[in-house]
């Protein structure tokens, strides 16, 4: 029988209604976590009357669970506990997230549910392109794609030339990949001969695991001719799939009934007017080992205003638009390498890689951005390149209000990763 989702069409107060009563449940399995305990103490279920008094509890930092590691924030026997993940550590310690079976089967249904929404069906191949192991991002997807009752390739990440061998032998329609690797990928089939939108059957890309702008998504949507469709998530609410974007591509919608939501001012921490960017804090509804309340997420996004064109009452968010940690001040100026993303890919001539490096000479800011051009925008004539380099510094300073060094690049000069992409070298330090 093919899978289908009821929660999906839940409306507005029922999703409300949905939201108090697992709230309270969960307060109440919070509890059972010795790192929830003290705090909860005094808050009962009776004090949860709406979505709203979700702001009667306490927030949660990624420097409490550190603290907590590694058993504090467990609520379940271990003897419950089926699987493990852990956190990559790129920010510090890494911290340990546990799943119960029925964690674990919830996290497959939330994923599902977004292929679903984009026509995803056991008719498809699915090429999952996403690392296995302790990160989420490969197996959270994996066993999405056997419930809906795809074919699923657990191709995992690299090996490029294989992942084309796969595509081509086995007619894969869908993807999912970070989108750095998509763009090395499109490199491959560039040098290869290859026209993905031609030789390959991909229809449906599902992309996630690292910031990445509008016009890059456009980009690798032209290259193998096929719908990208974003996908929120991180480990420590159980990884992909908490938010994924239905066809209208106009946000991604949160799975309502198993996660609530609030975005924050990183600094006042009170609710931002809709439509105003905020710091996501989520917490679970129906987590059973891992309860977490009003988890700080630093990713930094809008919860958008109005319904959506497919109808779903579950709310959207836009696509993440920073971090409040990944924030770099150059000279007193904030600046978030996703806006130097988008400025770049304004430009048609910019290829597909860029890195950008920040150094400090003589106790004053620098910053430079490495840019890979098209094949067909680079040229022997300096007097052009310097042209083209010029135009590049001047969008994005209109882009940073600052000053920037650009150096242009051939096509896949620029030194490139299977997992997520390195984009930001902060020097800085180094240099004191």
């Amino acid at each position: 029988m093919p899978y289908s989702d009821h929660a999906v069409n839940l409306s507005r107060d029922q999703i409300n209604q949905l939201q108090v009563a697992r709230l309270r449940e969960t307060v109440e399995r919070a509890r059972r976590a010795p790192a929830y305990a003290e705090r909860l103490a005094g808050i009962s279920a009776e004090d949860i009357q709406s979505p709203e008094d979700i702001r009667k509890l306490p927030l949660t930092t990624k420097a409490r669970l550190r603290e907590g590691m590694p058993w504090g924030f467990l609520a379940a026997p271990r003897s419950e506990v089926v699987r493990m993940h852990y956190s990559s550590g790129t920010t510090g310690l890494a911290t340990a997230i546990y799943h119960t079976r029925g964690d674990l089967c919830r996290w497959s249904e939330c994923v599902a549910r977004g292929m679903l929404a984009v026509g995803v069906t056991e008719d498809d191949v699915f090429q999952n392109m996403m690392g296995y192991g302790l990160f989420t991002g490969g197996l959270g997807f994996h066993y999405a794609g056997e419930l809906l009752g795809c074919m699923t390739i657990p191709a995992s990440s690299g090996n490029t030339e294989r992942q084309i061998h796969l595509m081509q032998s086995f007619g894969t329609t869908v993807l999912h990949i970070i989108p750095s690797y998509a763009l090395r990928v499109l490199h491959f089939c560039d040098q290869a001969g290859i026209a993905p939108s031609r030789d390959l059957s991909v229809r449906v890309i599902f992309v996630g695991g690292e910031p990445h702008s509008e016009q890059l998504r456009r980009r690798i949507e032209e290259g193998f001719g096929a719908k990208v469709y974003n996908c929120y998530g991180l480990s420590e609410m159980a990884g992909p799939g908490i938010a994924m974007e239905c066809m209208a591509q106009d946000g991604m919608h949160l799975c309502e009934d198993q996660y609530l939501l609030e975005v924050l001012d990183p600094e006042t921490l009170e609710p931002v007017e809709e439509g105003q960017i905020g710091e996501v804090v989520l917490t679970t509804l129906r987590r059973e080992a891992n309860p977490l309340i009003r988890y700080r997420t630093r990713d930094m996004a809008r919860l958008l205003p109005a319904e959506c064109a497919c109808g779903s009452a579950h709310r959207r968010l836009s696509r993440m638009e920073g971090r409040t940690d990944d924030m770099l001040v150059v000279r007193g100026v904030n600046v978030y390498p996703m806006q130097v993303e988008r400025a770049l890919l304004d430009v048609d001539e910019v290829g597909r890689n860029y890195v950008i490096t920040l150094d400090r000479p003589e106790d004053l800011d620098r910053m430079s951005v490495a840019v890979e051009l098209t094949q067909e925008a680079f040229t022997d004539d300096m007097r052009e390149l310097n042209a083209l380099q010029r135009r590049i510094e001047r969008r994005l300073q209109t882009e940073l209000d600052i000053s920037v060094c650009v150096e242009l690049h051939e096509p896949g000069e620029l030194p490139v990763s299977d997992g997520k992409a390195v984009r930001v070298i902060d020097n800085r330090d180094q240099e004191k």
